[in-house]
């Protein structure tokens, strides 16, 4: 999954600080959300509850807390894999849209399933005319990783390598069910919970001009700025390989990083993501971010060089307070080919590597691990066996 660029699991929005005064209202569905799917959507709405959604008016704007959930009908052949939806109050304005993704079900044809919409949107309170909110459909990814959408908001790409890491840990766990019986699967359960629970992060603000973040002057008046260069994991199945990168750190930001890259496979490639480790002064790593593909036109030729260059800048902080960098360390995560087939690394590679204590679970291993904590080992074992 993409850290910084991906649309989220979850919707990302910009709240802006505004005046305390509100006047609040319950949101009618029949008038205040339109939901717009198309003539030929594979997807149909068969209810909408509004939850506890509402609008504040505050000074100038209109605050709309969205607590809804879309119940959909799969009116296709195939079995549906994810869903993504734009949810807009306005188009162009910060706060103004958002996403929500439902991603590694799976629904057969026929079947229902809902989709929560939890999202705050802000739109000026003089627009005037027309529903508050407006919910349009961007993808839909079926089991065979074909994809129906317009997909504005590259839903496609995201869509594809959840669900190719929602098969690689599904065959993963069925493996070990397999081959070590349910005492086996559920030890390694247990360890996939703990390393969930272990997991420390770091907390990470990011401007996309490249400039420092926020207040850092206390930082800048005791700190120098030094040129680091990245390390880089090998992962010997990848199928592009990172060959050179650096970023500029100021005590607890990063600033520029760029990365070559080299594409050793024998096909284009138009998308790549390079995972991004930071040490801290005490010696301890933390997933960062990732460095994508700096533009969405990029196709990668066999044997060329491309430089990935994010207009970036990171500020790390835990528990509120800033967390100087010292070091950092490159992977491939991702790999989109011109034809849109997908490469991530293999179970072997990432145990192989310092990267499962690192990296959040996928959404599949997440639900299969909610799954046991439920429901139990003879649930889980189940539904491994399903598909």
């Amino acid at each position: 999954m993409s850290i910084l660029n991906n649309i989220a699991r979850t919707a990302c929005i910009l709240t802006l600080a505004l005046p305390l005064a509100a006047q609040e209202t319950a949101l009618d569905p029949a008038s205040a959300v339109k939901i717009d799917l198309p003539a030929d959507s594979p997807v149909a709405l068969v209810s909408t509850s509004m939850g506890e959604s509402r609008a504040n008016a505050r000074g100038g704007a209109m605050v709309i807390d969205l607590h809804m959930a879309l119940t959909l009908r799969n009116t296709g052949a195939r079995r549906v894999r994810g869903v993504v939806l734009l949810v807009t109050a306005q188009e162009f304005a910060p706060g103004g849209k958002g996403s929500v993704a439902r991603p590694c079900i799976d629904v057969p044809p026929t079947q229902e399933f809902t989709v929560p919409v939890d999202i705050r949107l802000v739109r000026p309170a003089q627009m005037a005319g027309g529903p508050l909110v407006r919910v349009q459909l961007d993808g839909v990814l079926f089991d065979d990783l074909s994809f129906f959408g317009p997909n504005r908001l590259n839903s496609q790409r995201a869509m594809t390598f959840w669900e190719t890491e929602a098969q690689r840990d599904r065959a993963y766990f069925r493996k070990v069910l397999q081959a070590k019986g349910e005492r086996g699967l559920r030890e390694e359960m247990l360890l996939s919970m703990a390393k969930q629970a272990d997991r420390s992060q770091l907390d990470v603000a990011m401007n996309r001009n490249g400039r420092g973040v926020g207040n850092a002057a206390a930082a800048q008046t005791t700190t120098s700025a030094s040129v680091a260069q990245f390390a880089f994991l090998k992962m010997p199945g990848a199928p592009v390989e990172p060959v050179e990168g650096s970023a500029e750190l100021y005590g607890n930001e990063a600033r520029a990083p760029h990365i070559e890259v080299l594409n050793r496979s024998t096909k284009p490639v138009r998308y790549v993501e390079i995972g991004w480790m930071v040490k801290t002064d005490d010696g301890h790593e933390y997933l960062a971010g990732s460095v994508p593909g700096s533009s969405t036109a990029m196709v990668l030729s066999p044997g060329q060089r491309s430089r990935l260059v994010p207009d970036t800048a990171l500020r790390f902080s835990k528990a509120g307070k800033p967390v100087e960098i010292k070091g950092m360390t490159g992977f491939v995560s991702q790999v989109e080919y011109a034809d849109g087939k997908v490469w991530i690394p293999t179970r072997e590679e990432l145990n192989a590597s310092p990267l499962l204590r690192i990296l959040a679970p996928s959404p599949e291993e997440q639900r299969l691990a909610d799954l046991y904590a439920k429901k139990g080992l003879a649930a889980l074992a189940a539904d491994l066996s399903k598909y």
